[in-house]
């Protein structure tokens, strides 16, 4: 799922773009995309865009008229700038926004559709697709800490509901994890005030190095190549190549659709999490620490 460096780098593409130049139409190939009917989609047509805003992981494309287009990519949906009534080819075409200088075309990969858009008039009803996270380069560390022990998490989930922390996901909350020194498990309500310090900072370090890099490689281009696994990260997509820091081999916990990856000798103290579907098949077979992942094996 694009997190906030990959839509930070969408945005910096786009408004070079698109901001100060008219909408001329909305084309449609799936009518599941588009989740409001009242503005009618045809309303934008000719109305200019003014601003482009982030909102979590959504991107906001805000017209005259106070109307407001709202895309929200999800897991698989991915934004292509192509020449001018560029053609909606292929399954995997929601929607293309054409402009005098070209058409902004949203895919998605995969069978599910999750992309949505929505079209909004007013602050208001923009205010109202917010979850309410807070951003974390305009809070400091008190209101940071107070937005994660709200309940009592882990560390993992804590990064990654939009309703504490605003535009983290899986691949970048293990970022964070791994230069702050901490378990993705530990409980947000465990930590104490050099643990917080340590989460704060490389927070705001990791996004801002990502951000940094990304707006950087969109100044060449449009980003085309929006992924979740990057060749530079330390933990995340690395599961069993040896740690940028210490050399161990990457660990990772599976849960549904998400991997958590994360070094037992950085992170843990050692200890390797147990993976709920690997260690119940695998029982005194799961290694309990670093030491005995690494151990030669018996022949």
């Amino acid at each position: 799922m694009p997190e906030l460096p990959d839509v930070a780098a969408y945005i910096s593409a786009l408004e070079p773009r698109i901001v100060g130049r008219p909408l001329l139409r909305v084309r449609l190939a799936s009518p599941f995309l588009l989740r409001t009917a009242d503005p009618p989609i045809g309303s934008v047509d000719s109305h200019v865009v003014r601003e482009i805003r982030r909102i979590g992981k959504r991107i906001a494309i805000g017209l005259d008229g106070d109307l407001w287009l709202v895309l929200h990519l999800m897991i698989a949906g991915r934004l292509h700038w192509r020449d001018a009534g560029a053609k909606l080819a292929g399954r995997n075409a929601l929607a293309a926004f054409d402009f005098p200088d070209g058409s902004l075309v949203l895919t998605e990969a995969g069978s599910k559709r999750r992309a949505s858009l929505h079209l909004l008039r007013g602050e208001a009803s923009l205010a109202a697709t917010d979850p309410g996270g807070i951003d974390v380069f305009a809070s400091d560390l008190p209101a940071f800490r107070a937005a994660l022990t709200a309940e009592n998490h882990t560390l993992k989930r804590g990064l990654t509901d939009p309703r504490f922390v605003s535009g983290i996901g899986n691949a970048y909350s293990d970022e964070i994890l791994h230069a702050a020194k901490l378990s993705p498990v530990a409980l947000t309500r465990s930590l104490d005030d050099d643990e917080w310090r340590r989460l704060f900072d490389a927070t705001r370090e990791t996004l801002r190095l990502w951000i940094d890099r990304l707006n950087a490689e969109a100044k060449s281009g449009f980003p085309e190549k929006v992924t979740a696994f990057r060749k530079d990260m330390a933990v995340h997509g690395r599961y069993g190549e040896p740690c940028p820091v210490c050399g161990a081999p990457i660990q990772r916990i599976r849960y549904a659709d998400n991997d958590t990856n994360y070094c037992a000798r950085c992170q843990t103290g050692g200890k390797v999490l147990a993976d709920r579907s690997l260690s119940r098949l695998l029982g005194a077979d799961w290694p309990r620490n670093i030491d005995e992942l690494e151990a030669p094996k018996r022949r």
